[in-house]
């Protein structure tokens, strides 16, 4: 059985020694949903929601959660980010805003939680924006869907 990498012989959380790692390019890639009515999907396409853009003030948020991940996330090394893309989209026939997030660096440690953090900040602050006229807003399916870099190699989801 694999052992967990942040916790030593003793059961104390620890952050994991990334010295000894080769520098390599990391990216990774993660997605999220935002499922709500349609009504509110409509609201957001036609820019009708009061507080304003939310696709935009979305996309935002989730670049700066990328950026705060070792702050939300206890263990996450502080990263120096090369990149951070978040990319949302809204399909009318689901009634869903789709969020992506693509975190890279060259670095010695993977941009995983990164790219998570990005989907995850965004998909709040949809909800953030639209819990006015849509409570029963639901974020789904958060999820890694690439990982590439390192030792472990590439992860497609």
């Amino acid at each position: 059985m694999s052992k967990l990498t942040h916790i030593d012989d003793a059961g104390n959380a620890v952050m994991v020694d990334v010295s000894a790692k080769d520098v390599t390019e990391r990216v990774a890639t993660a997605k999220a949903s935002v499922l709500m009515k349609h009504e509110t999907l409509a609201l957001i396409q036609n820019h009708g929601v009061k507080k304003g853009d939310v696709l935009s003030v979305a996309q935002l948020a989730g670049i700066m959660g990328a950026k705060k991940t070792p702050d939300l996330i206890p263990l996450c090394h502080p990263l120096n980010l090369s990149s951070v893309t978040v990319e949302l989209t809204c399909d009318a026939t689901r009634n869903v805003v789709d969020i992506t997030a693509t975190c890279k660096l060259a670095g010695r440690t993977g941009v995983e939680m990164e790219a998570l953090t990005a989907v995850s900040v965004a998909a709040l602050t949809v909800y953030d924006m639209c819990k006015a006229v849509d409570r029963a807003m639901r974020i789904t399916d958060i999820r890694l869907v690439h990982k590439s870099g390192g030792k472990s190699g590439t992860y497609e989801a």
